[in-house]
């Protein structure tokens, strides 16, 4: 008779190196390549409807009115300040910002403006304007520093131009 024997059967081992490898690869490629967002967030003060008062129709509103070729800087009182047509098809923020900067050793205790985009205003310019209003880098005892222009921004409609207003507004600088 035949004796049956039983073999020992083991399981094998289970080989984990080829997905370690891979781990090894995989993780640092995608911490490289991994996108760090930055977001900022801008508090803007919108019209609340109600009629001004007084004292608040008297004081000096600073107005940025962004058109479609050039920049009107204007106040209440005494009405356009600077018109900035574009450049090479392009708007000129260098000279926006050097308006700005001017304004402020004006007045230097305002700190609020109000920014009007027409209908056609793309959202990169307008944010664009805001940057270039809101402050500017200033070198300040060999340091680098964000010097403060018109941190308060507020934002309407920009007005409809009319071509005689157009011309006259592009005369004066």
């Amino acid at each position: 008779m035949r004796r049956k024997h039983r073999r020992l059967q083991s399981e094998p081992d289970l080989d984990i190196t080829p997905f370690m490898n891979l781990m090894i690869v995989l993780v640092p490629v995608l911490l490289l390549n991994m996108v760090f967002a930055h977001t900022s967030v801008l508090e803007l003060n919108f019209p609340t409807g109600e009629s001004l008062a007084a004292e608040q129709a008297e004081e000096l509103q600073i107005q940025v009115v962004i058109h479609g070729d050039r920049f009107v800087v204007a106040d209440n009182q005494g009405g356009v300040i600077k018109a900035i047509a574009q450049n090479n098809g392009k708007y000129d923020f260098a000279v926006l910002k050097d308006v700005m900067k001017e304004l402020k050793s004006r007045v230097p205790e305002k700190r609020d403006i109000i920014i009007m985009p027409s209908q056609e205003t793309s959202y990169q310019v307008l944010v664009s304007v805001m940057d270039t209003v809101r402050s500017y880098d200033a070198v300040v005892a060999g340091n680098l520093v964000e010097a403060e222009l018109f941190p308060e921004i507020s934002l309407g409609d920009a007005p409809v131009a009319n071509t005689d207003e157009a011309q006259e507004a592009g005369g004066q600088s």
